[in-house]
């Protein structure tokens, strides 16, 4: 089987199959004429001519700050099926929440010929600004808004904001957050600021939010953090908490201090995990459109690819919308 016989079979030129295989631009019609032939056939280009012919391979390097998070595998889910519908593979690295592992994957996967890469963000050092603007491939990132950098975020901010909200409305008075490392803006900087911003809204004193960082989104750090903002705070009657995964080891602090969720106290998440729906009283959260993200962040970056060498096009970032999945903790 060569493109020869892909292209007579699917009705197009050989130029077409060979940008169809190279990541090139193509029109949605003959993509889907020769997709359907390459599936019906099972043919796959050879990798090492293919390298020789264009200096890199149909593959895209994923850089993911763990494999663990059920966020994180709705991502990379939505960034597979969007590449394999394109007859790309890919390269999967995760940084484990170090950031220098996370710029050795930057250079490592230009130095394997991907085609380009798609990063989880996490935190905008001096040194990934740098590693951003030397990059050799298309680059886009996932769930943070870094300046000059094409990314596909969330609006981690209203999330928060809107959580706090029906908390208010909800009459609680004493509201404390859980939340992220400081350096990490999305996750740390932008949902508190919507806590923030909602009880300014309502007259509350927002500079002064009883608020504690979680370093890591466990289940014992929403445990250990909630008893002690119950130490500090003990009339508190609601808590935001930066992921469900800490919500539920608040969830956890507040039954052994004999509070009870959805009644005298509520709990919000982020994240709508299956989790929640099986605690008792099931956790309120935000849904975020991970997969989405995913296809999204890999539309772009398979756009940059066709692009290469063609006209300087402005920056594109995308802020994906939310759900609030409001069950019994509010």
């Amino acid at each position: 089987m060569t493109i020869s016989d892909i292209a007579k079979m699917a009705g197009v030129s050989n130029a077409a199959v060979s940008r169809y295989l190279n990541g090139g631009s193509l029109s949605a019609e003959k993509r889907a004429a020769i997709h359907a032939v390459v599936e019906q056939t099972g043919y796959r280009p050879d990798a090492a001519a293919q390298t020789l012919r264009t200096g890199r391979i149909n593959q895209v390097g994923v850089i993911t700050p763990s494999i663990s998070s059920q966020s994180v595998a709705l991502i990379v889910s939505g960034i597979s099926g969007e590449l394999d519908a394109n007859n790309y593979m890919v390269l999967l690295g995760s940084a484990a929440w170090q950031e220098r592992r996370e710029l050795n994957y930057l250079t490592m996967m230009q130095h394997n010929h991907v085609s380009g890469i798609i990063l989880m963000g996490t935190v905008y050092t001096p040194a990934h600004a740098q590693a951003f603007r030397e990059c050799r491939v298309p680059l886009v990132v996932t769930g943070q808004r870094f300046p000059d950098v094409p990314c596909v975020y969330n609006d981690d901010r209203s999330a928060t904001r809107e959580l706090t909200e029906r908390m208010l409305r909800r009459g609680r008075r004493k509201i404390v957050y859980i939340g992220g490392p400081e350096r990490d803006i999305a996750m740390g900087r932008e949902r508190r600021l919507g806590v923030q911003e909602a009880l300014s809204a309502a007259g509350r004193d927002a500079a002064h939010l009883p608020f504690i960082c979680c370093e890591r989104f466990e289940l014992k750090c929403g445990y250990d953090c909630m008893t002690a903002l119950l130490n500090r705070c003990p009339d508190l009657d609601g808590v935001v908490c930066v992921t469900d995964t800490v919500a539920l080891g608040a969830l956890r602090a507040l039954r052994e201090a004999g509070r009870h969720v959805g009644e005298d106290v509520s709990l919000a998440g982020i994240g709508d995990s299956w989790a929640d729906t099986v605690a008792e009283p099931g956790l309120t959260t935000i849904h975020f459109y991970q997969d989405q993200v995913g296809t999204e962040a890999a539309r772009m970056l398979l756009q940059m690819i066709g692009e290469r060498g063609g006209e300087e096009r402005p920056v594109r970032q995308i802020s994906m919308g939310y759900t609030v999945v409001e069950r019994g903790s509010i």
